[in-house]
């Protein structure tokens, strides 16, 4: 079915349909000029496909140089493995700005 890129017919996740409940709150960061390192730095974490599973890879980094502080690859989406990637990171500096979703 991959191959022939065929896929079950399933309700999909609806997450990026709001609702007029939620409150909307603005981007503080949209015009802000950000003109030297340690003024913002951001972390996000992503998965990798893997044949028995997915591996869960977290970087930290400084928006102005593009610079990554720190990154930490796990097997288990636990907590532990974001904070030692940000403790890490904190051997380099702190930010006035730390950016996440």
């Amino acid at each position: 079915m991959r191959m022939m890129g065929l896929e079950a017919i399933y309700p999909k996740p609806r997450t990026s349909i709001g609702s007029t409940e939620h409150k909307i709150y603005p981007y503080l960061l949209r015009n802000l000029e950000i003109n030297a390192s340690d003024l913002v730095w951001s972390t996000d974490i992503t998965y990798i496909p893997m044949q028995n599973g997915y591996m869960y890879l977290v970087a930290v980094m400084d928006w102005y140089s593009r610079y990554v502080f720190s990154w930490q690859l796990s097997n288990t989406m636990d907590v532990q493995f974001c904070i030692d990637a940000l403790e890490m990171a904190f051997a380099y500096g702190k930010p006035q700005i730390f950016n996440t979703d």
